[in-house]
């Protein structure tokens, strides 16, 4: 993680819940907030990573992050782990919804249950979740959600169709969220990354042909790292966004 650009007062020991914190841009958000002195707690399947992460910061913040192991597509699970986030850190105040799952697919062999599946990971947890945190932050009288979206949905990417439509409802909650919550003093946004370096981009989908063609129509010609994602949500979870919401904010380098 790079050093801080900005130190926003108003996030230290504030409650933090971030889903998919365990790697990628989520591992980034959730050492992004620790590092300002928030109490993060963070959502993830993948056990092995999420304990890394924690084991790492430990000793470098001032309240090292809470893992809680839950399989977001299990609404009962789900839920249990944002009690268990407000019972360790209070009631939540910031809700960063970063989890998803953008596995390629054809239409032509796309099944029924594949797309129930993939909603039930990309679009579901988001409505849910802030259903879950809404009541702690009504009663605070503050809040602010930020939901991960993509500029997959806007670039008519055909091969995957049902996370597009996924990250283009994650637009459509936002706005909902916002109009909901807004008279309760609880704003709601949307980051929109484009294509991130994540090791799973690496590992799975990254050749050096597509990254020369992204890095041809972005304006700022350098790759987008998870950590490029940290500064806009904190901005949105901050004060110094305390007019903005049902917004969408993309950060792609300039391609769109």
């Amino acid at each position: 993680m790079p050093e801080q650009t900005a130190v926003f007062p108003d996030l230290k020991d504030a409650s933090v819940l971030i889903t998919g914190g365990g790697s990628g841009i989520g591992a980034a958000l959730t050492e992004g907030f620790a590092r300002q002195g928030a109490r993060v707690a963070f959502i993830d399947i993948a056990v092995e990573a999420s304990r890394t992460l924690v084991d790492r910061l430990a000793g470098e913040v001032d309240h090292a992050p809470l893992f809680i192991e839950a399989d977001l597509t299990d609404l009962s699970q789900l839920r249990n782990a944002c009690a268990k986030a407000d019972e360790a850190h209070g009631a939540i105040t910031v809700l960063v919804s970063n989890a998803a799952l953008d596995d390629r697919h054809d239409l032509l062999d796309m099944s029924e249950d594949y797309w129930d599946a993939n909603q039930a990971i990309n679009l579901r947890p988001a409505a849910f979740v802030a259903q879950a945190v809404a009541p702690g932050m009504i009663e605070a009288g503050k809040g602010a959600i930020i939901n991960f979206t993509s500029t997959s949905y806007m670039l008519n990417i055909g091969a995957m169709p049902a996370y597009t439509a996924a990250k283009a409802g994650i637009v459509g909650l936002t706005k909902g969220l916002a109009g909901r919550l807004g008279p309760d003093g609880i704003r709601v946004n949307a980051i929109a990354p484009g294509w991130v370096m994540t090791e799973r981009q690496k590992k799975l989908w990254v050749t050096e042909e597509g990254l020369a063609e992204m890095l041809d129509r972005q304006c700022l010609k350098r790759t987008i790292e998870p950590e490029d994602m940290v500064g806009p949500c904190l901005f949105l979870a901050s004060n110094a966004s305390a007019m903005i919401t049902a917004q969408v904010l993309i950060a792609d380098g300039g391609m769109m």
